[in-house]
């Protein structure tokens, strides 16, 4: 391909730092790839922990993209407009991948974009999906067709390898996860609610409980 392979992250206020930012690790080395961050007024947003992300562009402004991806975040409402909406439907519906991480697959759901495909999404939010035609599914990376998607938070870097596999191919996706050593070994096993135990699951409850079943998340019995 002469031109470069133009990847888009739609971002939003209080979108989730790390649902970006490993996905864009792995993305941005990689020869001949352009990546462009829109949001829907463009200039300035906040991440969810406060950092700034300064100079985007506008998305109504973004005519093309061949990989689209959506980060989650706590509060989505300002992609919810149907003018939000029209964006993404308009360039979803050429690009060659539409793709989110976390509960960034809601937006795409919400959008009508996954009725009747399999994706991942966060845990807490994961049951969502059904509520617009999609079907949940737990794995840490799902595909469907053109429609990539990675779970919670760090399923981020995951879902990049598996992308970058699929369009670059399996020696340049290795080659990132060599330079930036991604070889986890979690000190503690409980990354999902199946795997902690009670007092960590009490303690969550305690601190997170009520602000996510505000959100209609599902939050785990103590």
């Amino acid at each position: 391909m002469d031109r470069p392979f133009e990847i888009l992250f739609i971002l939003y206020d209080r979108f989730d730092q790390l649902d970006f930012a490993g996905p864009y690790e792995v993305f941005f080395r990689i020869p001949n790839v352009n990546i462009r961050l829109a949001t829907p007024d463009g200039g300035d947003i906040v991440t969810e922990p406060g950092l700034v992300y300064k100079g985007t562009e506008k998305l109504a402004d973004i005519d093309r993209c061949d990989l689209l991806c959506v980060p989650g975040g706590m509060d989505q409402t300002s992609l919810a407009t149907p003018e939000m909406i029209g964006h993404i439907q308009r360039l979803a519906a050429d690009a060659s991948y539409v793709t989110s991480v976390c509960n960034g697959s809601l937006v795409l759901a919400r959008a009508g974009l996954l009725e009747g495909k399999r994706s991942a999404c966060h845990w807490a939010f994961r049951h969502q999906l059904s509520d617009f035609g999609a079907i949940p599914d737990d794995a840490r990376v799902v595909r469907d067709g053109r429609f990539f998607s990675g779970g919670g938070v760090t399923s981020g870097i995951d879902f990049a390898l598996t992308v970058a596999a699929e369009i670059f191919g399996e020696t340049t996706a290795q080659m990132q996860q060599l330079l930036i050593e991604y070889a986890p070994e979690p000190p503690f096993n409980a990354g999902r609610p199946e795997t902690a135990s009670r007092e960590v699951l009490v303690a969550f409850d305690a601190m997170f409980g009520d602000a996510l079943r505000q959100t209609g998340a599902y939050v785990p019995e103590v």
